[in-house]
């Protein structure tokens, strides 16, 4: 079994970054969407500086960066980044966060003290068994964890800090960089990728040990509106059209057997009905459409089109109108262009003991969008599990293990290079 090589300081960072309650918003069309992560972004800039990075800086947009400096003699050497992003999900609390460390787990249930009815199981999930043994830490009960993606954020300072101790270590200058609003897919919309100056960077916002992720979703957003007409319902014989019944039978002639996230795994793509607005005039549904190629999105969203027509024509008066919009696209298109990015991650994966895995990312990362704008960047093991719910965890072995790759990674880039 690979042991842990040293103890850096990522798990107390961690369970203090946690209790920034930092939950994006999908409803807004600010930037930062919720003015709360400026709270996290702004202590992130102030332990840069204590930790003494150069360059550190937090522009208006809210993006963190900071650069350990080369130690080096070589003067070719790329700059490497590494990013994490600060937001939560939308879609659970994070106010309020009471993280638990649970020492030397044993694989028993673990019944969550504020919500007794919430009890994470070994039976539900398998991960947990490499667990035993060691230490994990999930919240209370009532919110999520926070591990997405504040393990990572907890995992780049804890090396950025013992880098920054040990100078006889050689690697080239390091680029940094903290981010909101990833979790409503707009995490690198203002990042400027001449100020960050990375030739390749990678994301910290992966699972369990080994994990390399080289390959995302394809995304796009689809809105169908549904138009009916309203009237006052005493004298709406033969007049009203409502458009809220005709979204429910939309909805009810999706495929119960597939296409959806609750039936695919793998390299299944899916459409996912998420949000709703709903009244008789008009009806709006937001779906999230998924595949790991192209022409999978665009078979999708021309099946919607038409099961939207064909149930409009079932409901005389109606009328249809939809809108695609590009959320991201799958990294690989530009990674396989770059091999070395992902031939260092996996050396360094296995010069701290562990096993690559790798799989793809049935998400999407920073590094999505981050790879189309000119910086190669795949996505690597942070320690979460369960995100986004009140059964998150997050592995205290993995997150130093991820502190180790992160150390690898600088001194392979280094070693590779000629004088």
């Amino acid at each position: 079994m690979s042991e842990i090589k040293f103890w850096s300081s990522c798990i107390d960072r961690f369970l203090r970054y946690v209790t920034f309650d930092t939950q994006s918003a999908e409803t807004t069309d600010s930037f930062p969407s919720t003015s709360k992560q400026l709270e996290l972004l702004r202590h992130l800039a102030d332990e840069l500086w204590q930790l003494g990075l150069q360059e550190v800086s937090l522009d208006e947009f809210g993006y963190v960066m900071g650069t350990i400096p080369a130690t080096t003699e070589k003067e070719n050497v790329p700059t490497i980044g590494f990013l994490a992003h600060v937001d939560t999900s939308p879609e659970m609390s994070g106010e309020g966060v009471k993280p638990i460390l649970h020492f030397n787990y044993q694989g028993q249930d673990l019944v969550l003290p504020d919500s007794p009815s919430t009890v994470l199981r070994l039976s539900d999930c398998p991960e947990l068994r490499d667990e035993i043994g060691r230490d994990i830490i999930t919240a209370s009960g009532t919110t999520l964890l926070g591990a997405d993606d504040k393990a990572g954020i907890a995992e780049i300072l804890g090396a950025a800090e013992f880098l920054m101790a040990h100078p006889e270590i050689p690697h080239g200058t390091l680029r940094i960089a903290f981010s909101p609003d990833e979790e409503v897919g707009r995490g690198m919309e203002h990042f400027s990728v001449s100020r960050f100056g990375a030739q390749y960077a990678y994301t910290l916002d992966g699972g369990g040990a080994g994990e390399l992720e080289s390959e995302t979703f394809c995304a796009d957003t689809l809105t169908l509106i549904f138009h009916g007409f309203n009237t006052h319902p005493g004298y709406a014989k033969g007049k009203m059209v409502n458009s809220l019944k005709v979204a429910a039978d939309f909805i009810n002639r999706l495929p119960k057997d597939g296409l959806a996230p609750e039936t695919t795994e793998g390299f299944d793509g899916y459409v996912h009905p998420n949000i709703a607005e709903a009244s008789v005039e008009r009806t709006a549904i937001r779906f999230l459409i998924r595949d790991f190629d192209e022409k999978g999105l665009v078979q999708k969203e021309a099946y919607l089109e038409g099961l939207a027509r064909q149930t409009a024509a079932d409901w005389p008066g109606t009328t249809i109108e939809l809108k695609v919009e590009e959320s991201y696209r799958n990294m690989r298109t530009v990674l396989d262009q770059h091999p070395q990015v992902i031939s260092f991650a996996e050396q360094a994966i296995r010069r701290t003991g562990l096993e690559v895995k790798r799989s793809p990312i049935r998400g999407g990362t920073d590094g999505s969008r981050l790879s189309f704008m000119g910086i190669p960047t795949p996505n690597l093991f942070s320690g979460q599990h369960n995100i986004h719910s009140r059964l998150e965890w997050a592995s205290v072995f993995e997150m130093h293990k991820a502190v180790e790759v992160i150390i690898e990674l600088a001194k392979l880039w280094e070693e590779s290079t000629g004088t």
